[in-house]
Protein backbone atom coordinates (compact mmCIF):
# COMPACT_ATOMS: atom_id res chain seq x y z
CA UNK A 1 0.00 0.00 0.00
CA UNK A 2 1.40 3.37 -1.03
CA UNK A 3 -0.31 6.70 -0.54
CA UNK A 4 0.36 10.36 -0.03
CA UNK A 5 -1.98 11.66 2.69
CA UNK A 6 -2.69 15.39 2.58
CA UNK A 7 -3.97 16.69 5.92
CA UNK A 8 -5.66 19.96 4.97
CA UNK A 9 -6.16 22.84 7.38
CA UNK A 10 -6.91 21.58 10.88
CA UNK A 11 -7.42 17.97 9.75
CA UNK A 12 -4.55 16.87 11.98
CA UNK A 13 -6.74 17.72 14.98
CA UNK A 14 -9.65 15.48 14.00
CA UNK A 15 -8.27 12.30 15.54
CA UNK A 16 -8.30 10.41 12.22
CA UNK A 17 -4.78 11.20 11.13
CA UNK A 18 -3.06 8.56 13.32
CA UNK A 19 -5.13 5.83 11.63
CA UNK A 20 -3.83 7.08 8.30
CA UNK A 21 -0.20 7.62 9.24
CA UNK A 22 0.49 4.48 11.25
CA UNK A 23 0.65 2.31 8.13
CA UNK A 24 3.51 1.08 6.01
CA UNK A 25 3.98 3.00 2.79
CA UNK A 26 2.06 6.06 3.96
CA UNK A 27 3.58 9.49 3.51
CA UNK A 28 1.57 12.28 5.09
CA UNK A 29 1.94 16.01 4.74
CA UNK A 30 0.09 18.82 6.54
CA UNK A 31 -1.01 21.48 4.04
CA UNK A 32 -3.11 24.64 4.23
CA UNK A 33 -6.87 24.63 3.88
CA UNK A 34 -7.78 24.74 0.16
CA UNK A 35 -4.08 24.43 -0.73
CA UNK A 36 -2.82 25.98 -3.93
CA UNK A 37 -0.33 25.42 -6.70
CA UNK A 38 2.86 26.32 -4.87
CA UNK A 39 2.14 23.91 -2.02
CA UNK A 40 0.57 21.02 -3.93
CA UNK A 41 2.42 20.74 -7.22
CA UNK A 42 5.78 19.59 -5.79
CA UNK A 43 4.03 16.96 -3.66
CA UNK A 44 1.85 15.68 -6.48
CA UNK A 45 4.74 15.53 -8.94
CA UNK A 46 6.69 13.38 -6.48
CA UNK A 47 3.96 10.76 -6.02
CA UNK A 48 4.94 8.86 -9.15
CA UNK A 49 1.41 7.63 -9.73
CA UNK A 50 0.64 6.65 -6.14
CA UNK A 51 -2.70 7.14 -4.45
CA UNK A 52 -3.44 10.58 -2.98
CA UNK A 53 -5.72 10.71 0.06
CA UNK A 54 -7.26 14.03 1.05
CA UNK A 55 -8.27 14.56 4.68
CA UNK A 56 -10.32 17.73 4.92
CA UNK A 57 -13.42 19.42 3.51
CA UNK A 58 -15.05 19.22 0.09
CA UNK A 59 -13.35 22.53 -0.73
CA UNK A 60 -9.98 20.97 0.15
CA UNK A 61 -10.71 17.99 -2.07
CA UNK A 62 -11.67 20.29 -4.95
CA UNK A 63 -8.41 22.23 -4.53
CA UNK A 64 -6.36 19.03 -4.77
CA UNK A 65 -8.34 17.67 -7.73
CA UNK A 66 -7.87 20.98 -9.56
CA UNK A 67 -4.09 20.69 -9.27
CA UNK A 68 -4.13 17.02 -10.35
CA UNK A 69 -6.08 18.08 -13.42
CA UNK A 70 -3.81 21.03 -14.16
CA UNK A 71 -0.78 18.74 -13.95
CA UNK A 72 -2.43 16.33 -16.41
CA UNK A 73 -2.21 13.56 -13.82
CA UNK A 74 -5.83 12.40 -13.65
CA UNK A 75 -5.09 9.08 -15.35
CA UNK A 76 -2.34 8.02 -12.94
CA UNK A 77 -3.44 9.62 -9.65
CA UNK A 78 -6.16 7.71 -7.78
CA UNK A 79 -7.92 9.91 -5.23
CA UNK A 80 -9.14 8.83 -1.79
CA UNK A 81 -11.10 11.08 0.54
CA UNK A 82 -11.66 11.19 4.28
CA UNK A 83 -14.02 14.10 5.06
CA UNK A 84 -13.47 15.67 8.47
CA UNK A 85 -17.25 16.15 8.69
CA UNK A 86 -18.92 13.28 6.79
CA UNK A 87 -22.38 14.59 7.63
CA UNK A 88 -21.59 17.97 6.08
CA UNK A 89 -19.96 16.56 2.95
CA UNK A 90 -21.71 15.77 -0.33
CA UNK A 91 -19.05 13.23 -1.31
CA UNK A 92 -20.04 10.14 0.75
CA UNK A 93 -23.46 9.94 -0.93
CA UNK A 94 -22.04 10.63 -4.40
CA UNK A 95 -19.15 8.18 -4.12
CA UNK A 96 -21.03 5.60 -2.06
CA UNK A 97 -18.64 5.91 0.89
CA UNK A 98 -19.33 4.47 4.34
CA UNK A 99 -20.19 6.82 7.20
CA UNK A 100 -18.17 4.95 9.81
CA UNK A 101 -14.84 6.79 10.34
CA UNK A 102 -12.71 3.63 10.40
CA UNK A 103 -14.38 2.28 7.26
CA UNK A 104 -13.85 5.64 5.53
CA UNK A 105 -10.13 5.37 6.15
CA UNK A 106 -10.01 1.79 4.84
CA UNK A 107 -11.78 2.73 1.61
CA UNK A 108 -9.61 5.82 1.08
CA UNK A 109 -6.42 3.78 1.50
CA UNK A 110 -7.36 0.49 -0.10
CA UNK A 111 -10.71 0.76 -1.87
CA UNK A 112 -11.07 -0.23 -5.49
CA UNK A 113 -10.63 2.63 -7.95
CA UNK A 114 -13.55 3.59 -10.19
CA UNK A 115 -13.95 6.35 -12.80
CA UNK A 116 -16.13 9.26 -11.74
CA UNK A 117 -17.21 12.34 -13.74
CA UNK A 118 -15.09 15.45 -13.24
CA UNK A 119 -17.09 18.66 -13.57
CA UNK A 120 -15.38 21.90 -14.51
CA UNK A 121 -16.65 25.49 -14.63
CA UNK A 122 -16.02 28.51 -16.81
CA UNK A 123 -14.16 30.26 -13.98
CA UNK A 124 -11.30 27.76 -14.06
CA UNK A 125 -12.46 25.63 -11.13
CA UNK A 126 -13.90 22.17 -10.56
CA UNK A 127 -16.98 20.78 -8.82
CA UNK A 128 -16.38 17.54 -6.94
CA UNK A 129 -19.49 17.56 -4.73
CA UNK A 130 -22.38 19.99 -4.55
CA UNK A 131 -23.02 23.31 -6.26
CA UNK A 132 -26.00 25.38 -5.11
CA UNK A 133 -27.45 28.50 -6.76
CA UNK A 134 -29.65 30.32 -4.26
CA UNK A 135 -32.99 31.78 -5.41
CA UNK A 136 -32.02 32.23 -9.05
CA UNK A 137 -34.09 34.47 -11.32
CA UNK A 138 -33.23 34.02 -14.96
CA UNK A 139 -32.80 31.37 -17.65
CA UNK A 140 -30.90 28.10 -17.31
CA UNK A 141 -30.22 25.18 -19.63
CA UNK A 142 -29.07 21.62 -19.11
CA UNK A 143 -27.61 20.77 -22.49
CA UNK A 144 -30.42 21.90 -24.86
CA UNK A 145 -33.26 21.49 -22.36
CA UNK A 146 -34.66 24.53 -20.54
CA UNK A 147 -34.01 23.97 -16.84
CA UNK A 148 -35.39 27.32 -15.66
CA UNK A 149 -37.18 30.29 -17.09
CA UNK A 150 -38.18 32.57 -14.24
CA UNK A 151 -37.57 31.97 -10.53
CA UNK A 152 -36.64 29.01 -8.36
CA UNK A 153 -35.89 28.38 -4.69
CA UNK A 154 -32.53 26.96 -5.62
CA UNK A 155 -30.70 24.87 -8.17
CA UNK A 156 -28.44 22.02 -7.06
CA UNK A 157 -25.80 20.60 -9.39
CA UNK A 158 -23.66 17.51 -8.71
CA UNK A 159 -21.59 15.09 -10.73
CA UNK A 160 -23.78 12.19 -11.83
CA UNK A 161 -23.00 9.34 -9.37
CA UNK A 162 -24.05 6.83 -12.02
CA UNK A 163 -21.70 8.29 -14.62
CA UNK A 164 -24.27 8.94 -17.31
CA UNK A 165 -23.63 12.02 -19.40
CA UNK A 166 -21.84 13.86 -16.60
CA UNK A 167 -23.91 15.96 -14.23
CA UNK A 168 -27.30 16.17 -12.54
CA UNK A 169 -29.16 19.48 -12.09
CA UNK A 170 -32.08 19.64 -9.64
CA UNK A 171 -34.34 22.69 -9.91
CA UNK A 172 -36.30 23.27 -6.70
CA UNK A 173 -39.47 25.37 -7.03
CA UNK A 174 -42.81 25.93 -5.30
CA UNK A 175 -43.78 27.91 -2.21
CA UNK A 176 -42.29 25.33 0.11
CA UNK A 177 -39.59 24.06 -2.23
CA UNK A 178 -41.32 20.70 -2.64
CA UNK A 179 -41.26 20.48 -6.43
CA UNK A 180 -37.97 19.14 -7.78
CA UNK A 181 -37.21 18.77 -11.47
CA UNK A 182 -34.09 16.72 -12.21
CA UNK A 183 -32.18 16.88 -15.48
CA UNK A 184 -29.00 15.16 -16.60
CA UNK A 185 -26.54 16.29 -19.23
CA UNK A 186 -22.96 17.17 -20.10
CA UNK A 187 -23.35 20.88 -19.33
CA UNK A 188 -25.42 23.28 -17.27
CA UNK A 189 -25.47 27.04 -17.77
CA UNK A 190 -27.39 29.93 -16.26
CA UNK A 191 -27.77 33.66 -16.74
CA UNK A 192 -29.60 35.37 -13.90
CA UNK A 193 -29.99 38.34 -11.60
CA UNK A 194 -26.87 38.39 -9.45
CA UNK A 195 -27.18 35.84 -6.68
CA UNK A 196 -25.19 33.55 -4.38
CA UNK A 197 -23.60 30.41 -5.76
CA UNK A 198 -21.89 27.97 -3.39
CA UNK A 199 -19.41 25.56 -4.96
CA UNK A 200 -18.18 22.74 -2.70
CA UNK A 201 -18.88 24.96 0.31
CA UNK A 202 -17.22 28.09 -1.10
CA UNK A 203 -19.60 31.06 -1.75
CA UNK A 204 -19.42 33.35 -4.76
CA UNK A 205 -21.66 36.09 -6.19
CA UNK A 206 -22.53 35.38 -9.82
CA UNK A 207 -24.78 36.58 -12.64
CA UNK A 208 -23.86 33.78 -15.03
CA UNK A 209 -22.21 30.39 -14.65
CA UNK A 210 -21.44 27.23 -16.59
CA UNK A 211 -20.58 23.72 -15.40
CA UNK A 212 -19.52 21.04 -17.87
CA UNK A 213 -18.04 17.56 -17.90
CA UNK A 214 -14.30 17.35 -18.38
CA UNK A 215 -13.01 15.11 -21.16
CA UNK A 216 -11.27 12.88 -18.61
CA UNK A 217 -12.74 11.29 -15.49
CA UNK A 218 -11.45 11.26 -11.94
CA UNK A 219 -10.25 7.95 -10.57
CA UNK A 220 -11.67 7.68 -7.06
CA UNK A 221 -11.52 5.19 -4.20
CA UNK A 222 -15.14 4.27 -3.75
CA UNK A 223 -15.27 0.48 -4.12
CA UNK A 224 -15.30 -2.26 -1.50
CA UNK A 225 -11.94 -2.89 0.19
Amino acid sequence: MSALVLACGNAADTGRLPALTERDGISWRPVAATPGRAELDPLLKATGGGRVVVVGTDADLAAVVLRVMRLDRLADTPIGYVPVDPGGSAIPDLWGLPRDPAALVEVALGGEIDPFPLIRDDAGGVLVGLGVIDQPQGVAYCDDAVALRGRAKRIEVTPDPDGGTGLVARVVTGWFGKKVTALTGRAFQIGCVRTLLTRDGVPKDVAKWTWYRHTEDLRVARGVV
